[in-house]
């Protein structure tokens, strides 16, 4: 039973209906969210609450979070008993797009006690964290989870997410002298600007990626429960010459019969050819020690770099990482495209003063078929950027889109070409706005480790 000093103390929002309120939740909610959340995103095989997903929630509730704090969360509350049925929250952070930032808004710990859906009790709290969203300035939002659902509320999947490469012990390169030429050891306090730099450095290999201050790193590195889900450890890779020259992050645990990094970085200069074998050879001494992330037993022999689509190590071990793991998606919300598309503008422009269309004056109208995106460009320069209704069909326009595929283009995620091979209703009147779609929206890889 939730208990406040007084009924005004209650940061209510709204009332919904047979005794459900919607609320904001303060810190005196951490326990009962917490137990709410590892029991509704429990184990499907065995019923068994997820104690690591309550501890994340806990830590966002009561610790100290560089862009959190407790009435993120939204709370639906059954008045009637006074247990919460469902709630989600919302995380601010700051992403990047072709190294110009923007602000976004990642819901996350979405969950509805099983008795209670279907009564719209998301859709209620979705449109209370856009708001609060809009409010603060965020351009978009991002979520992760299960397919098409987001769909309902306006999301597009639309960025790569995860997916890696995989080796077998088998495959492993062997020590060649007595002494490993790196050193991998727990990063510190004083490591916290090296990381920062570092991580800096390997954004610009991506179209998108997000943003991480000195504060991020350094609750990654000590702010969170070690039981939190989402609590990794960070190792620095240190030359005996040279002092530190990258670094990785991984979990407390194997995944399964597997070993992985989720992050691996060298400053520029080292070979990753020569640092890579160290790595391995450190991923198969800890795996095994390790426990799997489930507790349950299983042999382990695995090594792997759950490093996204692309990354500099694939190219340096493709014979020792046979394996692919192709990456799930990011779904992404822009509830206002022009101001999205008028934030990365110099990013546009650049790209079309590096092409054969260099100096283009003219407009490219793109049609959503229900709505629409004007561009207009003088001497190379995005003039204007505008919402425009297709008139007087639907289907007029120099380029087509079907619902919010163009989201696909805009984020790299897919080329104009492959989006007309899949969708049959896409496609371009004139040569002309081909090669500017082409030219504008390149097919380029996104990486975000998001702020959690």
């Amino acid at each position: 039973m939730m208990s406040f000093g007084s009924d005004s103390e209650i940061p209510y929002l709204t009332e919904l209906g047979d005794g459900l309120i919607l609320r904001r939740a303060t810190s005196f909610d951490g326990q009962a969210l917490a137990e709410f959340n590892a029991r509704i995103h429990g184990h499907e095989d065995t019923n068994e609450p997820d104690r690591r997903v309550g501890t994340w929630t806990l830590d966002l509730v009561t610790r100290s979070h560089p862009t959190f704090n407790s009435s993120d969360f939204t709370i639906v509350e059954d008045t009637k008993t006074g247990k919460i049925v469902s709630t989600l929250n919302l995380i601010s952070q700051t992403w990047s797009y072709a190294g110009i930032p923007f602000q976004v808004g990642r819901p996350e710990l979405v969950g509805t006690d099983p008795d209670f859906r279907n009564k719209g009790l998301v859709r209620a709290q979705m449109e209370q964290i856009h708001q609060w969203s809009a409010e603060r300035g965020e351009l978009v939002q991002g979520i992760t989870g299960i397919p098409y659902y987001y769909r309902i509320f306006g999301y597009e999947m639309a960025m790569d997410l995860g997916g890696g490469r995989i080796g077998y012990r088998s495959l492993a390169p062997k020590l060649e002298s007595e002494d490993e030429p790196y050193l991998i050891r727990p990063a510190e306090d004083s490591d916290l600007r090296f990381l920062q730099d570092l991580y800096a450095q390997s954004s610009q290999r991506y179209l998108v990626s997000c943003v991480r201050d000195k504060r991020i790193w350094a609750y990654e590195l000590s702010g969170r429960d070690p039981q939190n889900v989402n609590f990794s450890l960070i190792k620095i890779i240190e030359s005996p010459e040279e002092g530190p020259v990258g670094y990785i992050v991984h979990p407390p645990y194997r995944w399964g019969s597997m070993m992985s990094v989720t992050s691996f970085e060298v400053r520029r200069g080292v070979s990753w050819a020569s640092v890579t074998p160290t790595v391995i050879r450190y991923l198969l001494a800890i795996g095994k020690e390790y426990q799997t992330e489930d507790g349950k037993e299983k042999e382990f022999g695995e090594f792997g770099f759950w490093l996204g689509r692309q990354h500099p190590v694939y190219q340096v071990i493709p014979q020792k990482i046979p394996r692919v793991r192709e990456p799930y998606a990011w779904y992404l919300r822009v509830p206002d495209l022009p101001a999205f598309v008028r934030h990365v503008s110099p990013a546009i422009e650049a790209r079309l003063a590096d092409s054969v269309m260099v100096g283009h004056t003219g407009e490219l109208k793109i049609t959503f078929y229900n709505s629409g995106l004007l561009l207009v460009f003088e001497k190379g320069r995005l003039k204007e950027v505008e919402a425009w209704k297709p008139e007087p069909q639907r289907y007029s326009g120099d380029a087509s889109f079907p619902g919010l595929t163009f989201l696909q283009l805009v984020f790299g995620y897919r080329s104009f070409a492959e989006l007309k091979y899949a969708f049959a209703d896409c496609g371009a009147s004139e040569d002309q706005a081909v090669a500017l779609l082409e030219i504008l929206f390149p097919k380029q890889a996104s990486r975000v480790w998001p702020i959690s």
